[in-house]
């Protein structure tokens, strides 16, 4: 049984800190209500901005004491891990090239961790999570947010239950437009994402291409064997990718192609997921996610809608609303942390959980999207050479 230092406390709820998500950051408020949906943690204890004094401001503001508002990740995780009414986990927010150094030390403080994706920037990095949160008996979520859909959980399920047969191919997109201009200078978000001293080797594949290799593993199963990828730099003076093309080849024979693009006009979150079987196929779009369809050989196509139509028990358990009354982004989140609070307080309490059933993606899940984004830019820098997972 996984078990950490505050695994004695008797009590339905939990207390977290969060490092990032300050003022002008879109993802902390994201976070933060998505969690608040369920109201099963109270968010107590800080580090929302390198500057100490916003980040107290901003702390106060939320209703945070000053005295667990910190000037650093290290310093918060060394007091809460000594005060007995720590927090119980923490969430990171912060750019991708800190990930690693804060994880790390809450883990060695025997703090649970959720960060955003990607884990880390190296493969090595998020290797070394993986060992020390199993060494230290600790529970590690990483937020690829929409696999928190039900509907994703249902073709999973309609996947694995042998629906469509073997698969054959998979064909998934993820087209936005909003870096189809230079607008480092005018928007924070672009600033750094573009910034290879925050974002590491990669921006279109690292922050959306990592999606689509988890949503693809989350609905098949499959693991990428090998790959082939090409990345684009269209816009003038940009330092990091922002398109790329890249073919896959899956263990047990499947293959794929994935294009992701920052510079799709036209665009605004078009995550798209085709996967096409021995019998048949399932369609499914992020901007329309409460429905997927299913088109089976020599039938008629049919559209499954979340709420109207049967889930299996563990998909629609997810499903917060009735039909027709649109699930979205705060929910997909919020469900990520419910999966992931209710597995927290379960091994808290002494019961038995089956680790291989999470509900949310781990920490090991987060390390296979960093070796997929670290093989894509060999890859693309060795002219598209095929190199292996």
């Amino acid at each position: 049984m996984i078990e950490g230092s505050k695994m004695t406390k008797a009590t339905d709820r939990l207390h977290y800190g969060m490092i990032g998500g300050g003022p002008g950051a879109f993802i902390g408020d994201v976070h933060r209500t998505a969690i608040r949906i369920d109201d099963k943690a109270t968010l107590v204890s800080g580090v929302f901005s390198r500057d100490q004094k916003v980040s107290v401001s901003f702390g106060t503001s939320l209703g945070i004491e000053k005295d667990r508002l910190y000037g650093s990740f290290e310093e918060m995780a060394q007091r809460e891990s000594e005060r007995p009414d720590g927090i119980d986990f923490v969430v990171i927010v912060t750019p991708n090239a800190s990930h690693h150094a804060a994880a790390k030390v809450f883990l060695s403080h025997g703090i649970h961790v959720v960060c955003d994706k990607p884990l880390t920037l190296e493969y090595h990095e998020a290797k070394e999570l993986a060992e020390l949160t199993e060494r230290k008996r600790l529970l590690f979520g990483v937020t690829y947010t929409y696999t928190g859909y039900p509907a994703v959980k249902q073709i999973a399920h309609l996947i694995a239950s042998g629906e469509i047969g073997h698969i054959r191919f998979i064909n998934a997109e993820y087209a936005q437009e909003w870096l189809a201009t230079r607008s480092e200078k005018e928007n924070r978000q672009a600033s750094w994402r573009t910034d290879p001293a925050f974002s590491g080797k990669s921006n279109c594949v690292g922050d959306i291409g990592s999606h689509v290799e988890n949503m693809v593993a989350t609905m098949t199963g499959l693991r990428i064997s090998s790959l082939s990828a090409r990345l684009d730099k269209f816009v003038e003076g940009r330092q990091l990718d922002d398109n790329a093309s890249i073919m896959v080849e899956y263990e047990g024979g499947a293959k794929g192609l994935y294009w992701t693009s920052q510079v799709a006009i036209g665009y605004d979150n078009g995550l798209r997921v085709r996967i096409f079987g021995s019998k048949g196929t399932i369609e499914w779009f992020q901007e329309r996610p409460d429905h997927f369809t299913v088109m089976k050989l020599g039938e008629p196509a049919r559209t499954w809608s979340r709420g109207r139509d049967a889930f299996s028990d563990e998909a629609q358990r997810f499903s917060r609303l009735p039909s027709g009354h649109p699930e979205g982004v705060f929910e997909a989140f919020a469900n990520i942390y419910r999966s992931y609070i209710e597995t927290l307080l379960a091994l808290r309490s002494g019961k038995k959980v089956d680790m291989g059933k999470l509900g949310f993606p781990t920490v090991q899940e987060g390390a296979e999207g960093v070796r997929f984004i670290n093989a894509c830019v060999e890859s693309s820098e060795n002219s598209g050479a095929w190199v292996s997972l």
